[in-house]
């Protein structure tokens, strides 16, 4: 594969180039690992998109809410790239990736592009590469880039790691929806939408809305966000009412955090993460390769016959995968 043409078609913005550059990326093997470094080398240097992590309750209507927002902008002027996370069977690996079928409309626009990816095994509500997927598409000349999680879960906050604001999509409900809600996620929300506020749930939508902009002001104040963030908004994704104002107080909010420093400070901050990340993911790999694999085995047994202890062994692996003492 010519690398340095398949950039090129990816930074003119063709579309074939960036679907051939994400699956590229997303390959997991050893020689496409190393293209996809090429790649992402070349287009490292290139423009920058708004990137909006998307996470809901099941059923709160993502992909509706999806198609109209990104219709909205595209509407615009402005060029969005979706990418969709579909959980993947922990049986068969498998995944449906359904996702451009529920976005008919917005999959024919020719200023939008819909990829979805299979989570495999990765935890955290993305894609093992979706941040990188993310860097093709802003490479690609895209302005605003949606990342859908797999669904609301103790571990997606992964997603803040990758998007300059995090969105929260809730269904209208009672009060006790908040304990369905984990502390975490709306630690990081930016902003939280209800979602349905239409028809005979547009009361409750509104009423949910103020128990969430309630529990909003009792989290502790964070430095990156103005007076006012986060917050809660009601939107209608199948009336399309409230999707613009909550794109103005998106763009307002990115616009605040770029004036104080707190944009590109966030992503360095992300960098070094993913960094980080790619350093435990390539030391766990070493873990399927002889003679590690062996070693892993042999350990593995003792530890299921009583011989030794988890810890022990784990420590003895690690001691010889990396050496010292294995411990901490």
């Amino acid at each position: 594969m010519d690398i340095a043409a398949l950039a090129e078609g990816i930074a003119a913005g063709n579309r074939r180039a960036l679907a051939r550059g994400i699956t590229l990326i997303e390959s997991g093997r050893a020689d496409h690992r190393v293209q996809a470094t090429e790649l992402l080398e070349h287009l490292k240097d290139g423009p920058e998109a708004i990137r909006i992590g998307l996470s809901g309750t099941p059923g709160v209507g993502k992909s509706t809410l999806i198609e109209a927002f990104g219709g909205m902008l595209t509407g615009q002027g402005l060029r969005v790239a979706v990418l969709a996370v579909d959980p993947s069977s922990a049986r068969s690996g498998g995944s449906i990736l359904g996702d451009k079928t529920r976005m008919e409309t917005l999959s024919r626009d020719p200023n939008a592009f819909i990829r979805p990816s299979p989570s495999q095994a990765q935890m955290g509500g993305v894609a093992r590469r979706s941040r990188e997927a993310v860097a093709l598409c802003e490479a690609a000349g895209f302005d605003v880039v949606l990342i859908e999680t797999v669904g609301v879960g103790q571990s997606e906050t992964v997603v803040a790691e990758m998007s300059d604001l995090f969105v929260l999509l809730l269904a209208p409900a009672g009060g006790d929806e908040l304990q369905g809600v984990k502390r975490g996620i709306m630690e990081i929300a930016d902003i939280i939408l209800v979602n349905k506020a239409d028809g005979e749930l547009k009361s409750a939508a509104t009423r949910t809305c103020a128990d969430y902009a309630g529990a909003l002001r009792l989290l502790r104040k964070r430095k990156q966000d103005p007076e006012g963030f986060p917050k809660a908004m009601t939107v209608s994704a199948v009336e399309q009412r409230g999707l613009d104002t909550a794109w103005a107080e998106m763009q307002a909010l990115v616009a605040w955090r770029r004036e104080h420093g707190h944009y590109d400070a966030r992503r360095a901050e992300q960098a070094r993460y993913w960094f980080e990340e790619e350093v435990r993911q390539a030391l766990l790999s070493r873990l399927t390769r002889e003679p590690v694999k062996g070693v892993m085995a042999r350990l593995g047994a003792q530890v299921a016959q009583g011989e030794t202890t988890p810890a022990a062994a784990a420590a003895e692996l690690v001691n010889d995968v990396l050496g010292g003492t294995g411990q901490g």
